[in-house]
């Protein structure tokens, strides 16, 4: 956009030095970067608003040549309007009839059972639960 060398971005910093003075100077590019800042977003959001406003004539556009493509086959193919009703008028794919709906069928075969002298699986302990071991005493019967 702008065709700046190095020499000639050495002189601008060497002219700010001078006229706004090194004390000032990060806050006048500070200041400086927020309007830039604030420049591009306005720009952002008008170049937003005018390709919305290109891709809504460009789909009323199509939506146009659309419309008369169908309006000349149409005319092409006419077609019976009681035909085209009857042709219109059914199930809809996307639906299924009552009847086709069932309960699932119950499994035919039982799940096999465990081998027998093996112990069941231990229970999964859940997310913030602790477990605490038994204690072991004389009293209780264990040694």
């Amino acid at each position: 956009m702008f065709d700046i060398g190095a020499s000639e971005l050495l002189l601008i910093v060497i002219v700010a030095v001078v006229v706004i003075g090194p004390k000032d100077l990060p806050l006048a590019l500070r200041t400086a970067g927020r309007w830039i800042g604030k420049v591009r977003r306005v720009s952002g959001h008008f170049r937003a608003g005018v390709e919305t406003m290109i891709r809504e004539a460009e789909l009323a556009e199509m939506e146009k040549k659309w419309r008369e493509q169908n309006e000349a086959i149409m005319r092409e193919f006419p077609a019976d309007s009681a035909t085209a009703e009857a042709g219109l008028v059914g199930q809809d794919p996307g639906t299924v009839k009552s009847a086709e709906i069932s309960a699932p069928a119950a499994p035919t075969t039982a799940p096999p059972a465990a081998p027998a002298g093996t112990e069941p699986a231990p229970k999964r302990r859940t997310k913030g639960t602790r477990q605490v071991p038994k204690r072991t005493s004389p009293e209780n019967g264990a040694e």
